[in-house]
């Protein structure tokens, strides 16, 4: 068997990390924070507060977020036989186009992951709160394609009957802070349908986000519609095999020109979070340069790719063999990655979506 060199072994993105350093609820005060700073040129890591970040970025920089917003998107149901039964809705609000039945009912066809102790078979029908579901296609791992049929407003019974998706990796039900606390100050109801929140933004404050822009620090908006790949882990042992799923973005003409401008006149482009990477990495592939941009994306930042448009990322800390670990490897090299993580750990520094920050310039 051909060994795997190490840069596309998933193994070569692991690290030891202590349960109790995986944080299970969200501090109290999104400022306080704590940032790990990583100087990609030297190597050199100092420890820092998330609210120290307007006095680390330069005067000039572009700050880009991701504006989405995450729906309860977890539906508690029965099945037919009445078994317990849950759906996660997948196809982000923007996208999902409804007619009109002959019974008056809202029809319309969407992706979504079927969890129950007996998988439901293709045809039968589901049952949520002001909701009915008809399974029409089975995938892998719980995806299907269903037939959704529904009185009123979709949104509407989500919001009020749906559960924040809180990731597996967080081990309790979501509770009624988690609403307010799994989303970002500057996310948008127009944006509303990801099934995750894009967790490097939970971190800002008006405050903070006030004295950006006093300190000169620009702002822009991307849409990604969080969704699947978030949680769908990398199986293969040879990354170049693994395939992310696909997910929804948005460039608008505003955001398109404030980017062409900062790049144009050197100013550095700081992406806030993995998904506002995505997306604008996923722009210029696309058009081959930067301009609007709307469609589905799933690329695979990985070692080899070379950033067309981030020059540097705020990111919380990821699960080891992670395709999001992947991607920060290849924007500041494996080896300082996982040197810069081991030093979170020694420093008590808090994991994954609820945890702290990083900073990668």
């Amino acid at each position: 068997m051909t060994a795997i060199e190490p840069e596309f072994n998933l193994q070569s993105y692991d690290f030891d990390l202590p349960e109790a350093q995986i944080a299970q609820d969200p501090t109290d005060k999104r400022g306080e924070s704590r940032l790990l700073v990583l100087d990609r040129t030297s190597g050199v890591v100092r420890d820092a507060m998330f609210a120290d970040l307007p006095d680390l970025l330069p005067p000039g920089a572009l700050l880009v977020v991701n504006n989405t917003k995450v729906l309860p998107a977890r539906l508690i149901g029965r099945k037919e036989s009445g078994g317990k039964i849950e759906f996660l809705l997948l196809t982000p609000l923007a996208l999902i186009t409804p007619q009109t039945g002959s019974d008056g009912l809202r029809v319309a066809t969407a992706e979504g992951l079927l969890k129950a102790s007996k998988g439901p078979r293709q045809g039968d029908r589901l049952h949520f709160p002001g909701l009915e579901l008809r399974v029409l296609e089975k995938g892998e791992f719980g995806r299907a394609k269903v037939e959704m049929r529904w009185h009123g407003d979709l949104a509407g019974h989500f919001l009020s009957q749906g559960h924040i998706p809180l990731p597996p990796y967080i081990h309790r039900e979501d509770k009624s802070e988690d609403r307010t606390r799994y989303q970002t100050v500057y996310s948008r109801e127009d944006k509303l349908g990801s099934v995750a929140a894009p967790t490097a933004g939970l971190h800002f404050t008006p405050e903070i986000m006030d004295a950006l822009g006093k300190r000169g620090i620009g702002l822009a908006e991307v849409t990604l519609y969080v969704g699947y790949g978030t949680f769908s882990p990398v199986r293969a042992q040879d990354i170049r095999e693994h395939v992310m799923h696909a997910e929804y973005a948005e460039v608008s003409e505003e955001t398109a020109q404030a980017v062409a401008r900062a790049k144009a006149e050197g100013r550095p482009v700081v992406a806030v979070g993995t998904t506002t990477a995505r997306t604008l990495e996923s722009m210029a592939t696309a058009l081959g340069g930067i301009g609007p941009f709307t469609g589905w994306t799933d690329i695979f930042i990985r070692p080899g790719y070379q950033f067309k448009v981030v020059d540097q990322l705020i990111t919380n800390f990821h699960l080891p063999r992670s395709s999001l670990i992947i991607m920060v490897c290849t924007l500041a090299g494996r080896q300082q990655i996982i040197d810069a993580y081991n030093h979170a750990v020694r420093q008590g520094f808090r994991f994954f979506s609820y945890g702290d920050a990083m900073l990668i310039r």
